[in-house]
């Protein structure tokens, strides 16, 4: 497993074109980044196209404000048979700001799930299986199946809620 990227980063400048009227970045364009990040994570771990089955505990904790650096980190925290699971953190900061890592501030947080697909048939296709290693590993993936849990009862009581009365 040693060449499987577990965790990956991308880091660039909120730009005008996110920003919505009240000068903050879109909930949707931070959703975008969170997808990007996710599939290449997913690819990266996988070797396979990957896609995005399930967002669940999505978190708007601070807004992004525009020309911050932001970060936008996935880590690998379970795996099924043919998914992945990533904590995902968006943080942001001043670049005229000299605080090194304590401007730093988290702005969203989330688990996000994406499957393997073969590249005949677009069907589920095993991924290599990560195992926790140390006791925040465990955290991280108790926390994601927690997570991902509360997010498929939440699709069950919808589910029943469009069902028609009869």
């Amino acid at each position: 497993m040693s060449g499987r990227q577990r965790e990956l980063e991308f880091r660039f400048l909120a730009e005008p074109a996110d920003v919505n009227y009240g000068g903050k970045v879109h909930g949707g364009v931070v959703m975008k980044w969170i997808d990007q990040v996710g599939y290449a994570a997913a690819v990266g771990w996988s070797g396979k196209y990957s896609v995005t089955v399930a967002v669940g505990g999505i978190r708007f904790v601070a807004p992004v404000r525009i020309s911050d650096v932001v970060t936008v980190s996935a880590k690998l925290v379970h795996t099924g048979t043919s998914s992945m699971h990533f904590a995902v953190d968006v943080s942001a900061r001043d670049p005229g700001v000299d605080g090194g890592e304590d401007s730093e501030r988290l702005c969203t947080h989330c688990v996000i799930v994406f499957v393997a697909l073969d590249g005949v048939e677009g069907r589920p296709t095993p991924v290599p299986a990560w195992t926790p290693q140390s006791d925040d590993d465990r955290r991280l993936a108790e926390y994601a199946t927690q997570v991902m849990a509360l997010s498929k009862g939440i699709e069950q009581t919808v589910a029943r809620y469009r069902e028609p009365e009869g």
